[in-house]
């Protein structure tokens, strides 16, 4: 509705724009790769709309022009020029026909590439956005980008699109048809046509508004649905089946309402539109026999007034199909506004210039080679366009850093610690102490709010982050595994990696000895993130992963707290052979883990509150102390 002094509502102004930009971006993939198909389609359509209204135009002469006169003519009726004439117009509906099964195929290869084009999009994007997008959407609600949204926008650009352009072609030649027969029964159907678009405005914008709010509940209830599928072993161990099923039911009463309110809209038009049709119909035939009959607007013959009425159907039809549409193109163009939000969230900055890459000894200095000799080295352009190479070595230190995941909340205060080559450094603390953010800043998963972080003396902001976690190894207490085979999931550390250095990774992290007695050995397949593999075996798989990739850097995020104390001894030992000569850091709740460390950070509230070795900090008598003594435990 307008607002004050006739002007329309900013909200109506900004929705209205943001449309015209979807539609926008929707025909820039239509012209990339698909414009010559989308061209024939729209030839098509105006063939299969002309002659559609061939047909109702040659009721007129069919009547005026061969019926009646053979009516009216004595003696012997030649049939041959009506013969002719049908024989014409059944050419023209089978090309007409032709036409629509042809562009209706043609679309729906179109729309499929369309699609799969956009899917590869976003799939891509996604791989450039940060860690931080990922940390506030579930997995369900990214699927649902994929999933719903994807479908509607495919269902639109198949089906809707398509018919739209032919209702707008179909209305303008039916109209220009019905002007050349009659103007007085044409100005009939265009207030017919009015009611209709007024009605369509009302009920339609109403449907068109929860089927928006039906994509979003859609997303929600994915988002939950998956969440809790992956969770459902700590759902059953803390009896929360009940309190799910009540989270469950708000979110699909919510869907229910929205889609019902849709689609009882959407239900409602179509029939209300139909009848608004046939009483057209009604007056169109009613009022051309009236002028026949007082001869009112000048002569009227009976087949003119036929196919009046025919075009008049003609003519309200596409008005329906159009309002029909409504809904569709609600829903796809919500669908596809979040696909293009997504697509316009900022990829993850780089600004680096300093890259990794494979070094030799020439000289006794240290030169780029283009093969893999096991000695990395830092690449780093100056701005006189000479280079110079230092040689990866794994030491990294630490500045006055302070950081916080949101503007008003820090996390770590004046962090400031070194780590050299070879040297061991545990950080030890409550949940939320700051550990792991410290690990997520060298990798650059967050960006430091102020302070500095070195790597072999180079700031890591002008590292290349590709480089940069190329240099580092995770092991995670979250261990993800890929659908594939055991030797693809521990090659997944280095895709090149040779048959050998897989065995002899799984070797390091001991875990060769189960994989040998599964059936296929290291060709078993596994599934759903490792399901039929249990914790501890899941975990020195993640460990077999790091060790191929052969990092100068290890940082061990609760590695081994999945492990039983049988197996972490195992792997222990694996895990001491591969932090030999690295740079390691270590995240532990078992402190019997970090004793043998060179340093022991302890962490209270995002500060350094001791640091030392474990008999030094036990000699303090503070609180790393308390903790080993169990006088105080973590939480």
């Amino acid at each position: 509705m307008p607002g004050p002094g006739g002007r329309m509502p900013r909200g109506d102004g900004r929705k209205a724009k943001s449309v015209s930009k979807t539609l926008k971006r929707l025909l820039s993939y239509i012209s990339k790769g698909y414009s010559i198909r989308f061209f024939v389609v729209i030839i098509c359509i105006i063939i299969s709309s002309v002659s559609s209204i061939s047909g109702s135009m040659f009721l007129k002469f069919l009547i005026d022009d061969y019926i009646t006169p053979l009516l009216l003519q004595s003696g012997a009726a030649d049939f041959t020029p009506l013969l002719y004439a049908i024989g014409t117009m059944a050419v023209i509906f089978i090309v007409g026909a032709f036409s629509s099964w042809l562009y209706n195929f043609i679309m729906v290869t179109v729309a499929q590439g369309i699609i799969k084009d956009i899917r590869n999009s976003m799939f891509s994007h996604i791989q450039t956005l940060p860690v931080k997008r990922f940390d506030r959407s579930s997995s369900g609600e990214m699927m649902s980008y994929f999933t719903n949204d994807a479908d509607t926008l495919r269902q639109m650009i198949s089906q809707s699109i398509p018919n739209m352009i032919s209702s707008i072609i179909t209305i303008i030649s039916v109209f220009c048809a019905m002007i050349y027969l009659n103007v007085i029964l044409s100005a009939l159907v265009l207030i017919f046509v009015f009611i209709m678009i007024n009605v369509t405005k009302i009920i339609g914008g109403k449907s068109a508004h929860y089927f928006v709010m039906q994509q979003k509940s859609i997303a929600k209830i994915n988002g939950f649905i998956e969440e809790i599928i992956n969770g459902q072993k700590v759902v059953k161990v803390f009896c929360h089946e009940e309190k799910s099923k009540d989270k469950f039911d708000n979110l699909n009463n919510k869907l229910f309402n929205d889609a019902n309110q849709a689609n009882k809209y959407a239900n409602i038009l179509m029939p209300i539109l139909a009848n608004i049709g046939n009483l057209q119909q009604v007056f169109i035939a009613f009022a051309g026999c009236a002028m026949a009959v007082s001869g009112f607007g000048g002569a009227i013959s009976v087949g003119q007034i036929a196919s009046f009425v025919l075009l008049s159907k003609s003519f309200s039809m596409p008005v329906s199909q159009f309002s029909q549409q409504i809904n569709s193109i609600a829903m796809a163009l919500a669908g596809a506004e979040r696909i293009f939000e997504l697509l316009d969230e900022k990829s993850e900055e780089d600004n680096g210039y300093v890259t990794l890459v494979d070094a030799k000894y020439e000289n006794g200095e240290i030169v780029e080679s283009d093969k893999h000799t096991g000695v990395w080295a830092w690449k780093y352009p100056h701005k006189d366009g000479t280079v110079s190479y230092t040689k990866l070595e794994g030491k990294v230190v630490i500045n006055d850093v302070t950081f916080g995941y949101t503007s008003d909340k820090t996390i770590l205060h004046n962090i400031s610690l070194y780590a050299y080559p070879g040297q061991k450094v545990a950080f030890v603390g409550a949940t939320g102490a700051g550990k792991t953010t410290i690990t997520n800043l060298i990798n650059r998963f967050y960006d430091i709010s102020s302070g500095i972080i070195e790597y072999d003396g180079i700031n890591i902001s002008k590292i290349k982050k590709a480089d940069l976690r190329r240099s580092l190894g995770m092991v995670l207490q979250d261990v993800n595994l890929f659908t594939g085979t055991i030797r693809e999931n521990i090659r997944y550390g280095k895709l090149d990696a040779s048959d050998e250095e897989v065995y002899n990774a799984a070797k390091l992290a001991n875990a060769d000895d189960f994989i040998s007695m599964l059936p296929d050995g290291y060709d078993t397949v596994i599934r759903g993130n490792g399901d039929g593999l249990s914790q501890g075996q899941r975990q020195l798989l993640s460990i077999a992963r790091a060790a191929i990739a052969d990092p100068p850097v290890m940082i061990l995020d609760e590695a081994t707290s999945s492990i039983d104390t049988r197996t972490e001894y195992i792997v222990q030992k694996g895990m001491d052979k591969l932090m030999q000569g690295r740079t390691v850091f270590v995240i532990a709740h078992r402190l019997s883990t970090v004793k043998n460390s060179d340093v022991i950070m302890v962490l209270e509230n995002g500060i350094i509150i001791e640091r030392g070795t474990h008999d030094e900090l036990i000699n303090k008598r503070g609180k790393y102390y308390q903790l080993y003594t169990g006088a105080f435990e973590l939480e």
